[in-house]
């Protein structure tokens, strides 16, 4: 099956905030999301059963980008600081 990446607009919003070589970093994860989106760990979501993280270290700070699978399409959902420990993933799930 072959999948479609989508960007939520909080998503875009903090891509547009990253220097190139995080945004490098991103295209390169999002190929794999690609080929496999159930590849990376799956996290809990009160809203929704498909979210998955992968970890990231953007411009030094642990980041994780969210993502979530709505078969055949894939919406990347935000990246969090990985230092709020996820307070703000239902907050920009609701957003999608």
């Amino acid at each position: 099956m072959t999948f479609t990446v989508k960007l939520s607009p909080v998503m875009v919003e903090q891509l547009n905030k990253l220097d190139e070589k995080s945004k490098k970093i991103i295209s390169e994860k999002i190929k794999i999301i690609e080929e496999n989106p159930f590849h990376f760990k799956k996290i809990h979501s009160k809203r929704f059963r498909k979210v998955f993280r992968i970890r990231l270290n953007l411009q030094g700070k642990e980041m994780r980008l969210i993502y979530v699978v709505f078969e055949p399409n894939i919406i990347l959902a935000c990246l969090l600081d990985r230092n709020k420990n996820y307070t703000d993933l239902e907050k920009y799930l609701n957003k999608i």
